[in-house]
């Protein structure tokens, strides 16, 4: 046995080291960070990056050795409360509220909190720390997201720190059910199945989502899995998973279309009667007279109040006010026709491509979610994770750039008044876009 480890170590010693000094930089990350120290996080995010690079660069065909070191660098979190977001707050929150048989969507925290009768555990403490803006709206969460709070609530033992180490280790799981029906469905695609562990290494996504407890992960679970799914033929099921991946965050709504020329017509009007079921019995608990309008106008708040880490709407914004534009009612104007410009590209690459390939497919929705993305006004760091899982099944590798250039984007977590530095932001975009473009006109030119 001694002689194992000798000659384990002989091998692997610089990778050993490597893994050793990421849980150093984790560790640092999460117990002595302050968001507003800018440089110590982007000097923590360069370093993780280039070990990560290497680390993937030595050990891909190791997948042993890569599975416990990922799974290492999540636990170094587990006792952390979240540095970087407090929407973990406002999660506790929901979850107080679903276990105790009250509909999230239908009441704002600044309502309930004057309310002497209030089951909310700790609820100053989290009414606090979820801050102005989550409390004056309702949740935006969807129904499985808000049983998973629930979950977190019942078990966390009425404490916000037992509630956090519920829901991490939640995410946990759900980072390593990727990385098992991600190696699968690589391998049913014809590619390295050790492409995932740019996925499951990637400090973007151990931070944002181990570490700030956003629940991209869960939702890349059910989503990856429902591809899994198609790739062996089990459609109906697969339908049915990718209504849960809805049900946790709404993003994945944006690709059914795409799913009309995978399908002939029949198979593709039952799947989507599938879905349709499923989402509306998962819905079908927190339903009211009030629910729709609630929830729908909580989420066209996203497209019409809020920006942050913009591309194409800060160039647009910039210019606009050369010409006395009122900034405040452009992000409206601009809100309104973001979902038009969405919707015709989807259905572009719905007719134009041919999607019946599962590997096309997922390029089809590669490009859409890229260029929804590109023109959102609100792109926080841990909704590139989507197109990180995304570019894992495919030839394209831009995604990977952005998940390391968006750290320039926490800028703005600096400021007092979260205003951002758009010298930085137009490097983030210029280093995507460039790659982006070196792309295609490399894989153009080889085929």
């Amino acid at each position: 046995m001694p002689n194992r480890f000798i000659t384990f170590w002989k091998l692997h010693h610089v990778s050993i080291l490597l893994a050793l000094l990421s849980m150093v930089l984790y560790y640092v990350f999460a117990y002595h960070l302050e968001r507003t120290d800018f440089i110590k996080l982007l000097c923590l995010f360069a370093a993780l990056f280039v070990v990560c690079f290497k680390l993937v660069q030595f050990e891909k065909y190791n997948f042993k050795f890569l599975l416990a070191i990922g799974i290492l660098f999540r636990v170094v979190f587990f006792v952390a409360e979240p540095n970087l977001s407090q929407d973990f707050y406002r999660f506790i929150w929901d979850g107080e509220l679903v276990r105790n048989f009250i509909n999230p969507y239908l009441n704002i925290p600044n309502d309930l909190i004057h309310q002497p009768d209030l089951v909310v555990a700790n609820s100053q403490q989290l009414y606090d720390g979820m801050g102005s803006l989550s409390a004056r709206h309702f949740s935006n969460y969807p129904p499985l997201n808000q049983l998973l709070f629930a979950i977190a609530s019942y078990f966390g033992g009425k404490t916000v720190l037992g509630s956090v180490v519920v829901m991490r280790t939640i995410i946990v799981f759900a980072d390593i059910g990727i990385l098992f029906f991600g190696r699968k469905l690589l391998k049913n695609i014809n590619q390295s199945p050790h492409l995932i562990f740019w996925y499951f290494l990637n400090p973007l996504v151990i931070i944002e989502l181990t570490g700030n407890l956003h629940f991209e992960g869960v939702m890349l679970l059910f989503f990856v899995w429902a591809l899994y799914l198609l790739s062996v033929n089990k459609w109906q099921w697969a339908a049915v998973v990718y209504a849960c991946s809805i049900s946790v965050k709404l993003v994945p709504l944006l690709f059914l279309p795409l799913f009309l020329k995978h399908f002939k017509f029949k198979k593709t009007v039952f799947f989507y009667l599938i879905i349709a079921g499923t989402s509306l019995l998962l819905f079908a608990p927190f339903y009211s007279a009030d629910f729709i309008n609630n929830y729908s106008q909580t989420i066209g708040l996203w497209f019409s109040n809020f920006e942050f880490n913009a591309g194409l709407y800060n160039a647009v914004k910039h210019t606009a006010i050369q010409f006395d534009a009122k900034p405040w009612e452009l992000i409206k104007f601009y809100g309104k026709i973001t979902p038009i410009i969405t919707i015709i590209a989807v259905l572009l690459f719905t007719f134009l491509r041919k999607n019946e390939k599962l590997s096309v497919l997922i390029t089809s929705m590669l490009w859409v979610l890229t260029l929804y993305y590109l023109i959102s006004a609100t792109v926080h760091p841990w909704y590139i994770i989507f197109l990180v899982v995304l570019t894992a099944f495919t030839k394209y590798r831009y995604a990977f750039i952005w998940s390391s250039a968006i750290v320039l984007s926490y800028y703005a977590y600096a400021q007092a008044d979260f205003k951002e530095n758009l010298w930085l932001l137009t490097l983030e975009y210029l280093a995507v876009i460039s790659f982006l473009v070196y792309e295609l006109i490399a894989y153009r030119n080889k085929t």
